[in-house]
């Protein structure tokens, strides 16, 4: 007994390690996949470092959702890799220790993943989505440049609606600008220009915006009259202040944003189940489901790794990043059938987790018989297909 818990102490030590190390190889992977649009906003735009770390921090929560579980998953499958390619599986059966003393070192392990996991889900997720929803908002209401994307309807004015083609960055001009202003009542304007300038009002959330040679299509809803005006300049108004109160209120928008009590309260009092029900139903559930996958996923890690000796450690990394990806794939699944009322949402966040789970359960129970199914012939496999696949093509 001894022996076994000297030896469940080691096994949890050294899983520790790949875990700290995969934590930071994905996060620096996701600060790569940002750092065009960094150097876009400091170059360009003049946006503080301060800024920008704290744009990237407020994103960090929504990230290690998944990441973490993905660590814990690779974690373990890189530990049981290097022990079984150093003969310490073996060495361990032959002092008659079980497979089974294994699982709950690495169901500690997962379960601290999971606490991770579920903190950032639960608390991390709204408070990031909050925080950064209103420095967005208040970035953009003094450097307007960033708020607006081109190709993309923005609708951050109170009953406007700005698409820009192209924004030049030197000069700051919009190119082919056009704008729905239903401001008025009983009235829809559009707006065609193709080029604008953008400027703001000094001290007020307040923006305006000069158009140069365009026309304005005016259409009156109560007698269904129709009238266009062209123009050498025109200068329309644009006010972010109620976006920016929205903002500040803390009031949550999105199921994103809710707390667990709101979502709770939100499906409690919800009557009708549209989509919106079903997108918040799904978010409740994911909020648990997710920090759980780490125990589904973990448990796959320990057969992959119990018998590939000749396996490399970037295989196991390509391994677990593969089984993941299946989780994901899964878990997208859920989420847009779920989100379509074909089944009920608490069976697509949570089939994930049964799904690759089962398959770990039953990987184990072999490996447990000395029945392993080998994972070295996948390489082989998968350069069979490509070649297959190659030969069509």
């Amino acid at each position: 007994m001894k022996t076994v818990s000297i030896f469940s102490r080691y096994l949890f030590i050294e899983m520790m390690p790949p875990f700290a190390v995969n934590i930071m190889f994905f996060t620096l992977v996701f600060l790569l996949t940002q750092i065009l649009d960094i150097t876009n906003m400091i170059v360009n735009y003049q946006i503080g470092m301060g800024i920008v770390l704290l744009l990237l921090l407020y994103s960090m929560p929504f990230f290690l959702v998944f990441v973490t579980p993905m660590s814990v998953m690779v974690a373990v499958l890189l530990t049981f890799l290097r022990m079984s390619n150093d003969n310490e599986i073996l060495a361990m059966k032959s002092c008659g220790i079980s497979l089974y003393a294994l699982v709950p070192s690495v169901s500690a392990f997962c379960f601290i993943g999971c606490l991770l996991t579920g903190f950032m889900s639960i608390f991390g997720v709204p408070w990031g989505e909050i925080s950064l929803k209103k420095l967005t908002i208040e970035v953009a209401s003094s450097h307007i440049d960033i708020g607006l994307k081109e190709r993309t309807f923005n609708d951050s004015f109170k009953d406007v609606m700005l698409y820009v083609n192209k924004i030049d960055i030197k000069s700051k001009a919009l190119i082919d600008v056009f704008i729905e202003d239903q401001r008025s009542k009983n009235l829809v304007i559009t707006i065609v220009s193709p080029k604008g300038e953008l400027f703001a009002e000094p001290g007020k959330p307040v923006f305006h915006l000069r158009l140069f040679s365009g026309i304005i299509n005016q259409v009156n809803l109560e007698d269904r009259s129709v009238n266009s005006i062209e123009f050498d300049t025109y200068e329309v108004n644009l006010d972010m202040g109620d976006a920016l109160a929205s903002a500040r209120s803390g009031t949550p928008k999105d199921e994103k944003e809710m707390t667990l009590s709101e979502l709770r309260q939100y499906l409690k009092e919800t009557t009708e189940k549209n989509t919106q029900y079903y997108v918040s139903l799904l978010e409740f559930h994911k909020k648990f489901s997710i920090p759980f996958a780490c125990f589904a996923l973990g448990l796959l890690a320990v057969p992959l790794g119990l018998h590939s000796k000749s396996a490399r450690r970037s295989f196991g990394l390509g391994l677990g990043l593969a089984f993941f990806l299946l989780y994901y794939l899964l878990l997208s699944a859920g989420m847009v059938f779920g989100e379509a009322g074909v089944y009920p949402p608490v069976i697509g966040m949570w089939m994930p987790n049964i799904v690759i789970g089962g398959i770990g359960l039953w990987l184990l129970i072999r490996s447990v018989n000395d029945r392993p199914v080998s994972i070295n012939i996948l390489p082989g496999m998968m350069k069979r297909f490509a070649a297959v696949f190659k030969r069509n093509s």
